[in-house]
């Protein structure tokens, strides 16, 4: 009797070590598009103005650590909170805000790590994000970021933008930058 219980206690264990072996093996499967409802991607244009407004009662942006050094940016950490417009002036069409951060990350040159998304608060786009994540040569004319995803309209978003410093007040930091968004989405 003894030997007949021990036969089904291994057999149900093994069954059971066997059954649960394949389960991790299909967590993710393949589905069509259709099935989230996405159609035909499409390229999207939009130009935005970031309104980096360090000084004042009601700063936008705010940093939350120093640079190392006085004779560089790198290491210094900034959140962000700034108002995107459609037109240079700050106080023009509010379209959303430019919400995350961005560090200083070169030690030889003003470039910075920006992590930000472009969260839309009117029109179409009332709700939906871009994300954006790379390298801002600050003082280059133009510089060019990725767009690594979205949500919302811009879902499964992919793209670029191009940022151009519109104005500068070296003295406050406060800074006016054109974005120019080219944005592949469903």
């Amino acid at each position: 009797m003894a030997k007949l219980i021990l036969i089904i206690t291994s057999l149900i264990l093994l069954l059971a070590a066997v059954v649960s072996a394949g389960k991790g093996q299909h967590f993710g499967k393949t589905i069509s598009r259709k099935h989230l409802g996405l159609r035909k991607e499409k390229l999207t244009f939009f130009r935005v103005y970031w309104h980096d407004i360090q000084s004042g009662s009601n700063p936008s942006s705010v940093m939350l650590r120093p640079p190392l050094s006085n004779s560089s940016f790198f290491g210094a950490v900034t959140m962000i909170d700034n108002r995107l417009t459609t037109e240079v002036s700050v106080n023009s069409t509010l379209v959303g805000q430019a919400q995350g951060m961005y560090a200083g990350a070169g030690q030889h040159d003003a470039s910075a790590l920006m992590v930000m998304n472009f969260a839309f608060k009117t029109g179409k786009y009332n709700g939906s994000t871009i994300s954006i994540l790379g390298r801002n040569a600050v003082f280059t004319k133009v510089r060019e970021m990725p767009v690594i995803g979205g949500s919302g309209l811009f879902r499964f978003a992919r793209g670029y933008v191009e940022a151009r410093t519109k104005w500068l007040d070296v003295k406050t930091g406060d800074a006016t930058v054109e974005y120019s968004c080219y944005v592949l989405h469903y």
